[in-house]
């Protein structure tokens, strides 16, 4: 593992090169389904589409296939002026995002094209001395290191207010959805990013909404220059307001409000996952009784203040190990590396393929089973590919925040009712859990406790 001559940096298996057969496989089974549901915003119908096909379990299964076939170095893919490799070792995993920014960036080619449709000031695609002051505004405003922000109090009357209207209303429906749930969710988000005053400001992220549908075109079409300034604007005035108890009060007082400002947007683009990834819970602990028993004890235990809530949170990593909620990472090679003993390339773009690490039954006894208890025994630390916050450097600086604002309104939602999920998809704690799980069609059924 050590250095290698050049200049070039030594690193994990030696590499292999698909055939074009391969090369086509990989393009139309893993590459071409990841992007058609939308890498930047989902597109809830090629979602239900994939997972009606089974699109994910499939794409698992070729990435398998083919490290059987190749060895678990980086397989590089025949594209046309282009140097491209798929990873298919765990430590190789570890190696690229412990790597992050330099010589493995996250800035990829790719990645600029399209997050700079809405935050060309981004952290993430951001290099050198401008990525390192962006990332230290972001970890500074939202507490990086610590389990309860330093304004988790707010933030928790702010979930457990709008719980308790989502709760009302799905009362007097008979039934909790995707769309009532939604809803509710970007009203907290809007408070806490923004303050109480943006609670109905929806022209703001459905703004944001319209510019990530663009994204995901990445270098394809153009931006819609009047809907970004427009967002640019709302998104200032409400930021500008610095209302107490919200984000925009700790950007005020960041130092460099220009800057922090910049790095909203993907705040905001980071919490849709986040609901996403709470609604899938909730499907979880509503088909596998003992992790809901679990879970409505822990919250039986502690009052209306903040609270760690280790094990939700724990259900909710385990929610986003089982479905990705970024199922591609990339990093690009800023030089030369040496990959066993055969040279790799600079601006080499590796794709990290997460559902394999994840869901890979070939190595991981759990792989299609709810496990939360891996990430509270150990499990889950010892592999470097289980990343559903990504690592390393480039790891999600809103990873505790998100464990918290979801918890606390998982933890709200289980206070006071049971659920059974009633959409056509049905999970079976006795049966391997599906690759793909469509959270714009999840629906429940309440009882109250």
């Amino acid at each position: 593992m050590g250095g290698a001559a050049g200049g070039s940096i030594q690193r994990g298996h030696d590499p292999s090169e698909a055939s074009m057969l391969d090369t086509l496989r990989v393009a139309t089974e893993i590459m071409a389904p990841t992007v058609a549901t939308g890498v930047i915003k989902r597109r809830p119908r090629v979602m239900a589409a994939n997972e009606k096909l089974g699109a994910d379990r499939n794409a698992i299964e070729l990435a398998q296939q083919l490290r059987e076939r190749y060895g678990p170095g980086p397989l590089r893919l025949r594209m046309p002026g282009r140097s491209v490799a798929l990873v298919l070792s765990a430590d190789d995993v570890g190696t690229l995002l412990a790597g992050s920014p330099d010589p493995f960036t996250p800035a990829s080619d790719e990645k600029r094209a399209s997050l700079a449709r809405f935050q060309p000031h981004g952290a993430l695609i951001s290099q050198g001395s401008a990525r390192t002051r962006r990332r230290e505004i972001n970890e500074a405003v939202l507490d990086t290191p610590k389990p309860l922000h330093r304004l988790a109090a707010q933030f928790t009357t702010t979930v457990r207010e709008e719980g308790d209207q989502l709760l009302l209303a799905a009362d007097a429906d008979g039934e909790l959805s995707w769309s009532a749930f939604n809803r509710a969710w970007w009203r907290v988000v809007r408070r806490v990013v923004l303050g109480d005053a943006a609670r109905d400001a929806e022209t703001v992220t459905d703004l944001l909404a319209s510019l990530r549908r663009s994204a995901n075109w990445a270098y394809l079409g153009r931006t819609d220059t009047d809907a970004r300034e427009e967002f640019d604007r709302g998104l200032r005035r409400h930021v500008d307001r610095a209302e107490q108890g919200s984000l925009a009060a700790l950007i005020a007082d960041s130092g460099d409000s220009d800057e922090a400002t910049a790095q909203v947007p993907h705040w905001l683009f980071a919490f849709d996952a986040a609901g996403m990834a709470a609604m899938r819970t909730l499907a979880l602990l509503a088909s596998h009784p003992e992790p809901a028993r679990r879970a409505t004890a822990e919250v039986d235990k502690v009052d209306e203040g903040p609270a760690p809530l280790p094990y939700l949170r724990a259900c909710v990593l385990d929610t986003v190990r089982l479905w990705p909620t970024t199922p591609a990472l990339l990093r690009e090679s800023t030089l030369s590396t040496m990959w066993g003993e055969k040279p790799m390339p600079p601006h080499t773009t590796f794709l990290i393929y997460t559902p394999l690490f994840h869901r890979d039954s070939r190595t991981l006894p759990y792989a299609d089973r709810f496990s939360p208890d891996i990430w509270l025994d150990g499990t889950a630390r010892r592999n470097p590919a289980l990343v559903p916050f990504s690592d390393g450097a480039g790891m999600c600086p809103g990873r505790n925040l998100v464990l918290l604002l979801v918890s606390t309104m998982l933890a709200r939602l289980l206070e006071s009712h049971s659920y059974q999920l009633t959409s056509d998809t049905r999970l079976d704690s006795e049966q391997p859990l599906p690759a793909t799980l469509d959270n714009f069609t999840l629906r429940f059924g309440l009882t109250p406790r």
